[in-house]
């Protein structure tokens, strides 16, 4: 076995690998830009080595540093994680030349596998069922549209080398086909430095599910069943669960089955996935195969109690895979939110900067440890006081729950949601809530087209509705009380002068434009029950107890008995008498005061923000790669003006109303902060 091994990859990854390496016995090297010198995975490992600025072009992607690091470090082994080199096999290759183990596939695995045009035509030839399409690198847009129209509308544009929703698009007609080609091309140039990109048809109403295959360099390979991964934004995955609700049992045989003679056919060792997409009559046809550690990888350990990251590490080193197919297991339910750096309601924008807080719920499953136990288990590469760089992508988190079934799992992570605590960036953690509560979700009705369907029109707050609302504002009225009761308790008070605790209040919901919600409240006295007080809000009664601190962001308790878990913060830039109450995805912002101060609240003036219709502005950090119009030019409507880049995404800006371009104020690659001005019209 190996004494030691480098991690070539960062965040949340690199700290899962870590994990197991540090269980099984092994000294681990982290490697870092300058980005990432007090990142968490530079923490945990025994050694960290910088390996250049924080361009992952100037890093993370060039294999010579990462060689260079594990010669100067005495590592046996490379473990790629995912992204970045894993599925490159020009990097697989000069590990093993250089005497180095790669804690991955073989070479020529990666590279029929890995490509995704060729990939194709070798699943053809194994006998896996295929997509229509043309499986040659296309070179203009033109000829992509040509194409397109050939095959019938809709298509999917994808990079040959992309993954993880880069470099692909939809297309339903010409100009989609034409665009999406373009912006294929350049996130793929990007992020993977190989732009080539091809077509296929579109199953519409389609399921995602992969099959996640294990094989050793003795010749055996096993299937570890399937996960379901439709629920996905933008082509990118937002919540994955093991096993899928749709599939049958016979599915789920015919799809593994072909999987493993796919992974055969290429001489497959370590671990690695088969992605089908599925059609409503469970008809399915091979997609691609990734051929390193997938992100959702923890779903599968959950319901088969094994570490996939100790098996590749194994598999690597030489030994026999130490299970057969016949004792692979499904126990229970598990369901995994990727918890995001980026604003829901705001078209989903990237969040960069400071983790002003970041409190995970508890967990009862770690990384690296995968006992048989029904939990919560946080895998992230950030902590408290961290930064969020712009230069990489947004997820942060993995939340993962398991459970004893589907619901059980969906109700775990719920209340795992309630107790994440994220503040200083934005977080995808309302939609998540928003997602959990759907009954078409809580059904498993639902395909790829889910999100896309059911919030066309962007996410807004009242996408996620409370199933008691006025617990809300009683939980608010419950920490103001509390909160009383502590001042009121203050030695020293004037005569006269003391804080009085009362028991009626209004509870003032502040809503958009002025528009607020005013909630009349009564609060039973209790003398001598710490931690509980008992609310009334138009007839209804909420008795809450709790025992967690006043500045607690993370309340847990019971209201009428049944637990619960809430945050609630006080103070705002705005407003720093405000109470922010968060439960279930909705939150309110609540001034708590006594029933005369809230008639003349009322009466106060409401102050409109300023118009700002006249300029585009950044709407989170990031890099202005391009500028669309000049000045004196007419712009219409809906026509693109600028496009930024952060998180390894393309963010296309684009006019809000008709006019004429007075200024343009920011220059072609000029790095922005939030709301700097781009361009000002007449």
């Amino acid at each position: 076995m190996f004494k030691k091994i480098l991690i070539a990859n960062r965040g949340e990854i690199a700290c899962r690998v870590i994990a197991t390496a540090h269980k099984m016995g092994i000294k681990t090297v982290a490697v870092y830009s300058e980005a990432d010198k007090e990142a968490r995975h530079v923490q945990l490992a025994d050694e960290a080595v910088l390996i250049g600025p924080a361009s992952s072009r100037e890093s993370y992607l060039v294999a010579d540093k990462i060689i260079a690091a594990a010669k100067a470090t005495g590592a046996q082994a490379i473990h790629p994680g995912y992204g970045f080199l894993s599925e490159n096999a020009e990097f697989s290759k000069r590990c093993e030349d250089e005497g180095i183990a790669f804690i991955g596939p073989r070479h020529f695995s990666i590279a029929a596998m890995g490509d995704k045009i060729e990939s194709k035509k070798l699943a053809g030839a194994a006998g896996v069922n295929c997509i229509p399409g043309v499986n040659d690198a296309i070179e203009t847009a033109e000829k992509a549209v040509q194409i397109a129209q050939g095959i019938g509308y809709p298509v999917m544009i994808k990079a040959s080398a992309g993954g993880g929703g880069k470099g692909l698009r939809v297309a339903f007609n010409d100009k989609e086909a034409f665009e999406g080609f373009t912006s294929c091309r350049n996130e793929a140039r990007n992020s993977f430095g190989d732009d080539r990109v091809f077509i296929e048809k579109f199953v519409e109403e389609p399921r995602h599910i992969e099959i996640q295959v294990l094989g050793d360099s003795h010749g055996n390979v096993i299937y570890l069943n399937e996960r379901e991964c439709s629920i996905q934004r933008r082509h990118q995955k937002v919540i994955e669960e093991a096993p899928s609700p749709f599939i049958s049992e016979a599915t789920r045989k015919a799809m593994g089955e072909q999987a493993v003679q796919l992974a055969k056919a290429v001489k497959y060792q370590s671990a690695g996935t088969v992605e089908f997409v599925v059609g409503k009559d469970q008809s399915f046809y091979f997609l691609e195969m990734n051929t390193r550690l997938q992100v959702e990888h923890p779903v599968t350990e959950a319901i088969t109690g094994l570490d996939l990251v100790e098996l590749m590490i194994r598999v690597a080193a030489g030994e026999k895979l130490p299970i057969e197919q016949k004792d692979v297991q499904c126990n229970g339910w598990a369901i995994e939110c990727r918890i995001n750096a980026e604003d829901p309601f705001r078209k989903f924008l990237p969040s960069t900067g400071r983790l002003v807080r970041f409190q995970t719920p508890k967990q009862t499953m770690f990384q690296g440890n995968t006992a048989d136990l029904f939990g919560v288990r946080v895998d992230t590469g950030v902590q408290d006081g961290g930064e969020i760089p712009m230069f990489y992508d947004s997820m942060i988190a993995k939340l993962i729950v398991h459970g004893k079934d589907r619901l059980d799992a969906i109700a775990k992570m719920r209340e795992a949601l309630n107790g994440f605590v994220i503040r200083g960036i934005s977080s995808n953690i309302p939609f998540q809530a928003a997602l959990l509560a759907h009954p078409r979700f809580v059904s498993g009705d639902f395909n790829t087209g889910f999100i896309a369907e059911q919030y066309g029109q962007g996410f807004r707050a009242e996408d996620v509705p409370h199933e008691d609302h006025d617990f809300l504002a009683a939980l608010a009225a419950f920490v103001r009380r509390k909160s009383r009761e502590r001042a009121a308790g203050l030695s020293g008070q004037l005569p006269g002068f003391d804080v009085q605790i009362g028991q009626h209040y209004a509870v003032v919901e502040l809503g958009q434009g002025g528009n607020n919600r005013y909630v009349q409240v009564h609060v039973a006295e209790l003398a001598g029950k710490h931690g509980e007080a008992h609310i009334t809000i138009a007839g209804k009664s909420y008795a809450i107890q709790s025992q967690s601190r006043l500045n607690d962001i993370c309340i847990q308790g019971t209201c009428n008995g049944k637990p619960f878990t809430a945050q609630v913060e006080r103070g705002t830039l705005k407003n720093p008498l405000v109470l922010q109450v968060q439960h279930n995805g909705t939150r309110i912002d609540a001034l708590v005061m006594s029933p005369r101060m809230a008639e003349l609240h009322k009466l106060m003036p409401f102050k409109a923000p300023p118009d700002l219709s006249r300029f585009v502005l950044s709407p989170m950090p990031g890099l202005l790669v391009d500028v669309a119009v000049s000045v004196g030019q007419k712009v219409q409507a809906g026509e693109r003006v600028a496009v930024i880049e952060a998180m390894k995404m393309e963010n296309v800006l684009f006019a809000a109303a008709d006019g004429v371009v007075k200024k343009v104020v920011a220059a072609k690659g000029e790095s922005l902060t939030v709301d700097q001005m781009i361009v000002e019209f007449e």
